[in-house]
């Protein structure tokens, strides 16, 4: 249950460095020594997560092992009022985990252990320190694997895939984190442990579970998931066409859906991204094409020779001159290789990029794309586009060099544009990154104030001390109002200030 002790706590005395110094006094005397870390150098390992342009060094951080030490951490916490950020594998893209130099950063990572496989039941009970991948890993010996498969998931964190509500490849035909986990076990601010969801097929009462997904560690930190499990496919083919204009393929990927197929995955890549990503790996993509659509189809073997004739067929009918078809394990793998080192082989060929995260509706996606290319052109900044087409969830590259004066302040005010035109068209501003820091200020575009104040009163109900995470996701209506001025003023959509590297 959750219950607010607020009248239990010692009014709030000292300074912020105080109550900090007095919280690791307390966590020094039970945790082990290897699990606080206050030595400078060492806490500047922790400074930021996947968006290094934004950075802050903990004033703490702890790493417990158990969920018992989780919940005994945040009860000191609360106790001390000392802000507490969880963080999981530190892959996000959003700035969700940037610390606090006031307050404590929680790291998940010992927490890293697969409780059991249940083959009958289909499920896997993992800590959130468990990587992705590691997931299937286990699961394999038993015909089983789990769907969500986000670009990093070799490195990112079950954990964290619950707090962004990730997504990946094969989210249009088996969903994101929210629609594959049963059941979690979380701790409140006030250190009490809740078990949210159940292993049957529904639970009564309010939907918590889909709740905590994508709460951004704001209300709650997860020590504990149970995930679904799907057997593997007997059958899967991979499709690449080649498309000489982006309307041509963006038309394509409609006529797919509108045909009532499902693809497992179905992806497009610009040529900056097709011709980033051949020099990486080296995937046998076609680098004069304007633009490449990936199809992947799953089940029977006799359901997958029809949809891909079908597939091919439609990509051929909307302009592809090159469509090939590829079963064989290892040439998949070659083509989903690509895609899915977008993001390092665009590091290869500029100093920095600004990966991007908005949604868009699939009959919109040509139209969105020039307007992108429009916007690079006024600010000057080139962009590789990479995305999961099929649900409209768009990730373009900004390519821009933070050396030069200026550059990260316009490469952000372009993201923020594209974010605007998402909302504009009648999408959203994240599909699968979160919010975080980055798009603080883009949430004011999309929600107006009534639906934010829905925002705060969730987050007091779980944490009326304001705790976990505070600053991140969801941003003040003084903010959201000032900006509406400055919005009007320019068009655009300055973020807070906020400390750069």
């Amino acid at each position: 249950m959750l219950t607010d002790t607020k009248d239990k706590l010692p009014p709030s005395t000292g300074t912020p460095a105080e109550r900090l110094a007095a919280l690791r006094d307390e966590l020094a005397g039970w945790l082990p020594g290897e699990a606080l870390v206050t030595r400078p150098e060492t806490l500047r390992a922790y400074e930021c997560d996947g968006l290094p342009a934004y950075r802050r060094v903990p004033g703490l951080v702890a790493l417990p092992s158990t969920a018992e030490e989780v919940a005994r951490i945040l009860a000191a916490a609360r106790w001390h009022r000392v802000p507490v950020i969880a963080r999981g594998a530190g892959t996000g893209l959003s700035g969700g985990a940037l610390p606090d130099p006031d307050g404590l950063l929680l790291s998940l990572a010992r927490l890293n252990r697969i409780l059991e496989i249940d083959p009958d039941n289909r499920t896997a009970r993992v800590q959130p320190g468990v990587r992705n991948l590691a997931i299937s890993e286990a699961a394999a010996p038993h015909g089983l694997y789990y769907a969500p498969d986000p670009s990093s998931q070799i490195a990112c964190s079950i954990g964290g895939n619950v707090a962004e509500n990730a997504g990946g490849v094969h989210c249009l035909k088996y969903g994101l984190t929210v629609n594959n986990v049963v059941g979690l076990r979380m701790v409140t601010p006030c250190g009490e442990i809740l078990t949210l969801g159940s292993e049957a097929l529904d639970a009564p009462g309010y939907d918590l579970l889909a709740l905590l997904h994508g709460s951004e560690g704001m209300l709650g930190v997860i020590v504990e998931i149970t995930v679904r499990l799907l057997p593997r496919p007997e059958s899967v083919a991979v499709l690449l066409a080649a498309f000489d204009t982006i309307p041509a393929a963006a038309e394509a990927v409609a006529a797919i859906i509108g045909a009532g197929i499902v693809p497992a995955g179905l992806e497009m890549m610009d040529n900056p991204a097709i011709r980033a990503a051949e020099d990486f790996v080296h995937a046998g993509y076609p680098v004069e094409a304007a633009a490449i659509v990936l199809v992947e189809l799953d089940g029977t073997p006799e359901a997958v020779d029809a949809a891909a004739e079908r597939v091919a067929a439609l990509l051929r009918e909307h302009g592809s001159a090159q469509v090939r078809l590829a079963r064989d394990p290892d040439q998949r793998a070659r083509l989903w290789a690509g895609r899915k080192s977008a993001f390092p082989a665009v590091g290869r060929i500029s100093p920095d990029y600004y990966c991007m995260d908005g949604t868009i509706p699939r009959h919109r996606l040509a139209e969105v794309l020039a307007e992108i290319a429009r916007l690079s052109k006024d600010f000057g900044l080139p962009v590789a586009n990479v995305f999961h087409a099929g649900d409209g969830n768009l990730h373009p590259l900004i390519l821009y060099d933070a050396a030069r004066d200026g550059e990260l302040e316009k490469a952000e005010r372009f993201g923020a544009r594209i974010l605007e035109l998402c909302v504009a068209v009648g999408g959203t501003i994240t599909g699968e990154h979160g919010v975080g820091v980055e798009k603080l200020d883009s949430m004011c575009v999309q929600f107006a104030p009534a639906e934010l104040e829905c925002f705060h009163a969730v987050k007091r109900a779980f944490d009326p001390d304001g705790l976990l995470n505070p600053g991140k996701a969801v941003p003040t209506l003084h903010r959201c109002a000032e900006l509406g001025a400055m919005h009007v003023h320019d068009g655009r959509l300055p973020h807070a200030d906020l400390p750069r590297f």
